[in-house]
């Protein structure tokens, strides 16, 4: 494995995000801090407890993971695609450096910003609201888990995309409705029965439900099947890097 050359991209991507400051760390706080006052504070004094658990403490899980899901396809997405943009990835698959030290590069790196800002947020959320942490291994193995397969769905997206506007058409208009409907501001509990079976058709409801288990021991399904889910998707993700690698589309075609 050359190191060297994964060691590279990685600091290569995250010297990016020290340069983009504002845009990469601190707007996504900024923004996740008006979720906190409109939707904790605001709204919040007006809903009562649900299972325990106050409105503005519920909700904080779901906006790290809207935030984390978002930043993970953003970050990964732009990095590959920028070198394709201007022809410098030929560079990169003409150097002897393999297609899985690439990968390990550029999401490593993808990961590692999503994560750090995830935390960020968590800190900055328990300025605002009461958090508890019941299982804190759990809740940083789905931090991970989630940060990591949605890196690998962002390089997809930045390998796939066309132009600077695709890259932003499935975190918008995908991911972000997903997660508002995925259970990140209620529990699905509170909908009538057909519609909490339509809300299970979601995949963002188990990574939701899993990662809230973590804090408050609630969820809306079994912390098991939100397991299973992640690594079923992940999986995927791999699964579809590797032929993309393997056939050339997109890359070298």
């Amino acid at each position: 494995m050359n190191v060297h050359a994964i060691k590279a991209i990685y600091l290569f991507e995250m010297a990016r995000t020290w340069r983009t400051l504002f845009q990469s760390v601190v707007s996504p706080v900024i923004s996740t801090s008006l979720y906190f006052v409109v939707f904790g504070s605001a709204i919040g004094s007006r809903i009562t407890d649900i299972e325990g658990v106050g409105y503005g403490s519920f909700i904080v899980p779901g906006l790290i993971m809207l935030t984390l899901m978002t930043q993970s396809i953003s970050n990964a997405s732009f990095g590959i695609y920028f070198p394709k943009f201007i022809g410098s990835i030929f560079e990169l698959l003409s150097a002897p450096v393999s297609s899985f030290e690439i990968v390990l590069g550029y999401v490593g790196a993808a990961a590692t910003k999503s994560i750090i800002l995830g935390l960020i947020i968590l800190a900055t959320a328990s300025l605002f609201v009461p958090l508890q942490f019941a299982h804190p291994a759990w809740m940083f193995l789905f931090l991970v888990l989630t940060a990591l397969t949605f890196s690998l769905f962002g390089f997809i997206i930045g390998i796939l995309a066309k132009n600077f506007e695709q890259l932003q058409i499935i975190p918008l208009l995908i991911v972000t409705p997903l997660v508002f409907l995925g259970g990140s501001f209620y529990s699905i509990d509170m909908l009538p029965p057909f519609w909490q079976n339509v809300t299970l058709f979601n995949p963002v409801v188990y990574l939701i439900s899993g990662f809230r288990w973590s804090f408050y021991e609630i969820s809306d399904v079994s912390v098991e099947v939100s397991l299973a889910m992640i690594t079923v998707f992940l999986a995927m993700c791999m699964t579809t890097v590797w032929w993309i690698f393997k056939t050339g589309y997109k890359v070298k075609k």
